[in-house]
């Protein structure tokens, strides 16, 4: 673990996010590491709670989608209309959608002016294009969780509660905004939702807007480690041949994992039981988005790469 926790440490020196924290999963148990400070000043410690951002895809939407998949509930390839009627284009099927190969032209005019409802209705009626190569946008999710809602007659809280927080006794993981978090900018320490879209729509958005603490994301990839629902999702989904895609996870060899925009990522090996849960607020002191996306690429290529030679 020597080279991982090295190149947190070297990461926080080039001030790109004052601290984190990090749990490692191998040999059948979790070690965790807290590292830096939050702001500058107070001291990363456990069962601190984060802004999940993207990694909101994987804890609630495309778990549900898994359940009903394994349960032979959903069909992936059916439309998104056959699901959800309230869109109207049928050329989008669900698997394009939790593989981000469903052509959306994601912009949406005048989007931070909308309310909820303007917003909900903007996205339903989205621009769809014929180019099906990959496209990550949060559209695609934002779609899948207007379906679940409509398919369970419940808000993505109450589905998620049901579903997967209250059985995993994820006790302390639920929509933002919450007041306990760590701050995602500086002066700025009400709890608030950092993506969005999500801010807007609330307990209604599958994208993003969850928070939760190392603890509740180590008992959740436990069960995507253990569990028969999850036996099979090391599998590519995607239509695209240049990027590989599980069931709304990224695919790398036998990783999955999932990013956030805040700087949080999770990943997950079943073969060899093995998973990394890494929390930030990254974007507290600056936000340099392709700056963070280079070198959280090195960071999880290091991880990877010790994890590797501990097989």
């Amino acid at each position: 673990m020597k080279k991982i926790l090295e190149k947190v440490n070297q990461q926080i020196a080039e001030n790109l996010y004052h601290g984190a924290s990090l749990a490692i999963f191998k040999e059948g148990h979790w070690q965790e590491y807290y590292l830096g400070t939050i702001d500058g000043e107070n001291p990363v410690k456990p069962d601190l709670v984060y802004d999940l951002a993207s990694v909101s895809k994987v804890v609630g939407v495309a778990t549900v989608a898994a359940f009903l998949v394994d349960q032979g509930k959903l069909d992936i390839d059916k439309t998104l209309s056959f699901y959800y009627s309230d869109f109207k284009n049928d050329g989008v099927t669900v698997r394009q959608l939790l593989t981000h190969t469903s052509g959306i032209d994601p912009f949406i005019p005048n989007r931070d002016q909308l309310n909820s409802a303007e917003l909900k209705a903007a996205i339903n009626q989205i621009s769809v294009t014929d180019k099906k190569d990959f496209l990550y946008t949060d559209i695609n999710f934002l779609l899948l969780g207007f379906m679940l809602e409509e398919v369970s007659g419940l808000s993505l809280n109450q589905l998620f509660k049901q579903e997967i927080f209250n059985p995993w006794q994820m006790t302390q993981t639920n929509f933002g905004p919450n007041s306990q978090a760590v701050p995602t900018v500086k002066g700025i320490s009400d709890g608030f939702v950092h993506d969005p879209k999500a801010k807007v729509l609330k307990e209604h958005a599958g994208s993003a807007g969850l928070f939760s603490t190392v603890k509740d994301l180590e008992t959740f990839l436990e069960h995507y480690l253990q569990d028969d629902f999850a036996k099979d999702l090391w599998e590519n989904l995607s239509p695209s041949p240049e990027k590989r895609r599980a069931l709304g996870w990224n695919l790398d060899g036998d990783w999955i994992d999932h990013t956030g925009y805040t700087g949080s990522f999770i990943m997950a090996n079943r073969k060899a039981q093995q998973a990394i849960i890494f929390l930030t607020n990254r974007t507290y002191e600056k936000d340099n988005r392709p700056e963070w996306i280079a070198k959280r690429k090195e960071l999880m290529a290091v991880m990877v790469d010790v994890l590797n030679l501990v097989n």
